[in-house]
C-alpha cells in the first residue's frame, strides 16, 4: 500500500508563520503534524512507501524533512508557486500517481490534520470492506456543513451521495480529508476529471466515485483538530495529547 499525503496547499490563512514554511511540519507539541500522522501510520507496517506531493515553494523543505525518516519517501513537486496557480487535489493525486508510475491500494491523507486517534483502525476497516473508503463525523453546525465535504449514508453505511461545500447539506455527516482508494478505483481518476468531477477538493473525486462503485463511511473513532489560523494553532498546541492506539 501507499500513503499519498496531500501537502501542497499555501496555508495562507496562517501568514506569516507558513508565508516560507510548510503547515505540515508545523511543531504541535514534541514534533510536527506530518510526524505525528507517519509515526501512527508507520506502527501498522502496511504501507511500504510515503508519497508526499508538494508544490515548489516547499518541497526543499518536505525534501530534508524526508531524509532524516528511515521510511521510503518520495517528494513530488507539483511545479506551482503560488495559491492562485495550484493544481487543486485531485489533479495533485493524478499528478502523483503519473509521475511515479504508481499502481497500488492508497492511502490518501491531508498532510495538516491533527488527530488523536490511530488511522490504522480506518485502514483494516477498509481492508474488511475490500473497497474504497473514507471517514465520517457528525457536524451539528449547519454553517460547518457548508463548508465541508457532506456524505449521505444508508444503513450499511454505504455512500448514497457525497456533495463537497454545498448550499443546502443533505445530512449531518461531514468527512474529514482521509481516503482509502483501492487499486481499481485509483486508476478511474482520469476518467472522472474528463467526467467534470470537481478538482479543487479531495472529496471530489470520491463524490464521483461513489456514483460508479460502492464506497463505504466509517465513523471517525475520535477527534480532528482544525487548525485554520494563528488563534487555533495555538489553542491546538496547547491542549493536543498525542494520539491513542
Amino acid at each position: 500500500m501507499k500513503c499519498l499525503i496531500l501537502a501542497a496547499g499555501y496555508a495562507t490563512r496562517l501568514y506569516p508563520l507558513t508565508e516560507n514554511f510548510p503547515k505540515p511540519l508545523l511543531k504541535v507539541g514534541e514534533k510536527s503534524i506530518l510526524d505525528w500522522l507517519v509515526d501512527d501510520i508507520a506502527g501498522a507496517g502496511l504501507v511500504d512507501e510515503y508519497v508526499v506531493i508538494s508544490n515548489h515553494k516547499f518541497a526543499h523543505h518536505f525534501e530534508e524533512w524526508a531524509s532524516s525518516r528511515s521510511e521510503k519517501i518520495s517528494v513530488v513537486d507539483d511545479g506551482t508557486e503560488t495559491n492562485e496557480t495550484r493544481l487543486g487535489a485531485v489533479r495533485d493525486i493524478q499528478f502523483a500517481i503519473d509521475s511515479l508510475q504508481l499502481d497500488d491500494d492508497m492511502l490518501v491523507i491531508a498532510g495538516d490534520n491533527v488527530l488523536d486517534f490511530s488511522l490504522t483502525h480506518f485502514i483494516k476497516y477498509a481492508d474488511s470492506k475490500a473497497t474504497s473508503a473514507i471517514m465520517r463525523y457528525y457536524e451539528a453546525s449547519e454553517a460547518k456543513l457548508k463548508k465541508c465535504g457532506i456524505v449521505e449514508i444508508d444503513a450499511d453505511d454505504r455512500i448514497i451521495s457525497m456533495e463537497e461545500k454545498p448550499a443546502e447539506p443533505k445530512s449531518h455527516w461531514c468527512c474529514p480529508p482521509f481516503y482509502f482508494y483501492t487499486k481499481a478505483d485509483a486508476q478511474r481518476i482520469p476518467q472522472a476529471i474528463e467526467s467534470g468531477c470537481g478538482v479543487d477538493a479531495p472529496g471530489s473525486f470520491i463524490a464521483w466515485l461513489a456514483t460508479q462503485t460502492t464506497v463505504y463511511a466509517m465513523e471517525m473513532p475520535g477527534s480532528r483538530y482544525d487548525i485554520g489560523n494563528l488563534e487555533s494553532y495555538k489553542e491546538v498546541s496547547s491542549i493536543y495529547k498525542g494520539i491513542v492506539k
